[in-house]
């Protein structure tokens, strides 16, 4: 074995056992150099490589930090509610209803949706926590001409689950925003920011039927620290 192969897995090993944590960071290069009995070139190797692997990430005039391998992925070429993905990951999770009520549609909604400001709407504020901290908040907007009744025990629970499997509606697509967000007013109090937070990751959704008609719109904020979003691409040749 190439011997920054042989260093790279002794690191792995140990940022796996945590000996050294999430958002630590590594020795320096020159110690390192001395732990291993061998060069800087070397360790550049074996650093590339867990960086490549996505065990640490460099940040220039600090160093090699360790990643947090506890994120959860959250697939953003799937539709999948969250309570399917607390199945697939296994998630110690909770699900906090804050607001379940029908509204009028403002004109700010109706310009992100294309949906008319004579419609009605179901708001649902929900709280995520995961392992002990609330760490997601999703608001969600449905067309009450499609969704006519919402009651309370499927909004704690699934309303994907109520809407397919009880009211027969085929859900098929949705087009998804991803973007950096200031913490809004209303995620405040609704999610456990650590100290020095200032941005969460906020995922915009419309979501639509197999008829292609839009009947959900939602707002869903991430705290950085917890997840990592993944999708799949394929290269295509011009």
């Amino acid at each position: 074995m190439n011997k920054f192969k042989a260093i790279y897995a002794d690191l792995k090993q140990r940022i796996l056992a945590k000996e050294y944590p999430a958002d630590t960071l590594l020795p320096s290069e020159n110690t390192l150099a001395e732990t291993y009995q061998t060069s800087r070139e070397t360790i550049r190797k074996a650093l590339n490589l867990l960086q490549e692997t996505g065990y640490i990430t460099k940040k220039q005039g600090k160093g090699s930090i360790v990643v947090d391998l506890e994120r959860f992925d959250f697939p953003l070429s799937h539709l999948t509610s969250f309570r399917e993905l607390q199945k697939e990951l296994q998630l110690d999770e909770k699900t906090v209803v804050n607001e379940l009520k029908k509204i009028p549609l403002s004109e700010e909604l109706s310009e992100r949706t294309g949906w008319s400001t004579s419609d009605e709407v179901w708001k649902v504020v929900r709280q995520r926590q995961i392992d002990g901290e609330f760490v997601i908040l999703d608001t969600d907007y449905l067309l009450a001409s499609i969704v006519e009744d919402l009651p309370m025990e499927h909004a704690q629970n699934s309303i994907y689950h109520y809407l397919e499997d009880i009211q027969g509606l085929s859900i098929a697509y949705a087009q998804k925003d991803v973007t950096v967000d200031d913490i809004p007013e209303d995620c405040q109090n609704l999610i456990d920011f650590k100290d020095g937070d200032k941005q969460v990751v906020m995922v915009r959704s419309l979501v639509y039927l197999d008829d292609n008609r839009c009947f959900q719109y939602t707002e869903s904020a991430h705290r950085m620290d917890k997840f990592r979003f993944t999708d799949f691409a394929r290269r295509i040749k011009k």
